[in-house]
């Protein structure tokens, strides 16, 4: 498999890409007028609003919105470990903790068994109105929603994590060799003080310095966050975290990438320097794209991106998936449609179905879907088809960066997952609600219109006695009424007993019209 990275920045916005074998597999944006960018920023806030009933505290860092903080982000201990483990991590490694060969789950599980957590005290306990904390973004403003905020600090460096409250160490289990493993820890342990440390994938044949530097560096950067925050007054930014371009290269720049490629020359020579310091290894793969032809367009990613934001997406067969989100949920409809088969209709289905699964795992990777997800798959009679495809799910899920839950496919054909949300979908990135239809995805149809306009044209005529009427309407809508509507109209004017004038208006809505008294000879219908 060949991996591009690709960074195009503009002074207005950073677009980020990532391809496998040319096609597109992830996508990050960052503009300033969206609020974007905010993950990871640590501020000084004041709380402002606590909410007993919810176990949660809004919190003015100085943002359009305040920021929500539940009370299990105010935990620590053991097992805040593992949570944070899974946050500092969400996008690129599963690390793991003590018991490295336990997925995070029973990890957190075995933790509680082995030291029972005492009760929670409720957070009116904990906070008041007008305390000031120091927080971090955990999940981006999404929606209507604010940012999630968390008062555990973690700084994520290139190959390390460093864990502000919490003094256990971690190894990504992607590095599998034991000894290797072992190396990591005793580095980490030998220097740790009362603080944690996550190695990242990267950290995988560093050497004793490079893991020191890097550690000694996170350490040093958490101290000058510490001194700050005494200083400033709430709300107040402590520290920014890094923007698009350098956090790509952090995060997403791994050995696996054979090109990072950018079209800004001050922005290459960020990550020159950046990549020196820490990587210097893969500074050879970095090059400056002085192309003609815009940077996304040269690697045909702006035909991804506009296929990534279309409701049905086509498979190869011939069949199809439907994706439609709400604000907690998004619906997966698997189809046939144009597709077949050549046997039983039982091959047909499980067919498209295992078709479907490898593009609905692609699409939720690049369209950054996540929240409750239910995946609604062609009905399958045998039980071991639908065990086919709940199996090829959770394998084509394995290279998802997400953290994911899979339950088993039901009787009905249906699935149901999670994956872990931190930042807006690229559907909410790139559009906005139809500010005809209020983001419902549907108007009235045009007959329903031209019946509606005329049923209100009976209630204004008791407004207007003996006068001629003249209707306003969408263009479309007058050509309906023209046409197929004629019949309609002449039985209307019958019935109020005056003539009707259909007037076409541009600028009205398509499900709006106008009703007014007088009829100019020339629209007359």
């Amino acid at each position: 498999m060949t991996a591009d990275l690709l960074i195009t920045f503009r002074p207005y916005e950073t677009r980020v890409a990532l391809l496998e074998n040319g096609t597109l597999v992830e996508f990050q944006l960052e503009r300033g007028e969206r609020g974007a960018g905010l993950l990871g920023n640590v501020y000084k806030g004041r709380v402002v609003r606590i909410l007993p009933g919810l176990q949660a505290a809004f919190v003015d860092i100085g943002l359009e919105k305040a920021a929500f903080l539940y009370v299990d982000d105010l935990d620590s201990g053991e097992r805040e470990f593992t949570r944070h483990m899974d946050q500092a991590e969400s996008e690129e490694d599963d690390p793991l903790g003590p018991d490295e060969e336990k997925p995070l789950e029973d990890l957190d599980e075995t933790l509680k068994a082995a030291d029972p957590e005492p009760p929670k005290p409720p957070i009116e306990s904990i906070l008041s109105e007008g305390q000031e904390i120091l927080v971090q973004v955990s999940k981006e403003p999404m929606g209507q929603k604010g940012s999630r905020v968390t008062t555990q600090i973690s700084l994520p460096g290139r190959r390390l994590v460093f864990m502000s409250m919490i003094s256990h160490l971690g190894v990504s289990r992607r590095i599998e060799d034991e000894n290797e493993r072992k190396r990591l820890k005793d580095i980490l342990d030998s220097i740790r003080g009362d603080h944690g440390f996550i190695a990242r994938t990267a950290a995988e044949g560093a050497t004793d310095y490079e893991i020191q530097a890097e550690a000694n560096f996170l350490m040093q950067l958490w101290r000058k966050i510490r001194t700050e925050a005494e200083r400033a007054h709430a709300p107040a930014l402590i520290h920014l975290e890094l923007d698009a371009t350098l956090k790509a290269v952090r995060d997403i720049f791994t050995d696996q990438v054979e090109r990072l490629v950018l079209d800004d020359p001050d922005q290459y020579a960020k990550a020159k320097k950046f990549l020196e310091a820490f990587a210097p290894a893969q500074v050879q793969v970095l090059s400056l794209y002085e192309g003609s032809e815009p940077l996304f367009s040269a690697y045909d990613v702006e035909t991804d991106l506009a296929r990534a934001l279309n409701r049905k997406v086509w498979l190869k067969s011939g069949g199809y998936v439907v994706i439609d989100s709400t604000e907690a949920l998004t619906v997966i409809d698997v189809n046939t449609g144009r597709f077949v088969g050549r046997h039983s209709f039982e091959e047909t289905t499980l067919k498209t179905n295992l078709e479907a699964v490898r593009e609905i795992a692609y699409q939720l990777r690049l369209r950054n879907i996540g929240g409750l997800i239910v995946i609604d798959f062609i009905d399958m009679k045998k039980e071991v088809n639908r065990e086919r495809v709940f199996a090829a799910l959770k394998e084509s899920l394995r290279r998802d960066k997400g953290k994911t839950k899979i339950l088993p496919m039901s009787e009905l054909g249906l699935i149901e997952m999670t994956r872990k949300r931190t930042r807006e979908n690229i559907d909410r990135l790139l559009r906005e609600p139809c500010f005809y239809c209020q983001g419902q995805g549907y108007l009235l149809s045009r007959v329903s219109v031209f019946h509606q306009a005329f049923r209100e044209m009976e209630m204004a005529a008791r407004d207007y006695p003996g006068q001629p009427l003249t209707l306003k309407v969408h263009p479309y809508i007058r050509d309906l009424i023209l046409d197929e509507g004629r019949t309609a109209l002449e039985d209307l004017e019958k019935r109020l007993k005056r003539p009707i004038s259909i007037k076409a208006e541009e600028s009205l809505h398509l499900e709006a019209s106008v009703i007014e008294p007088g009829a100019p000879a020339q629209d007359a219908g």
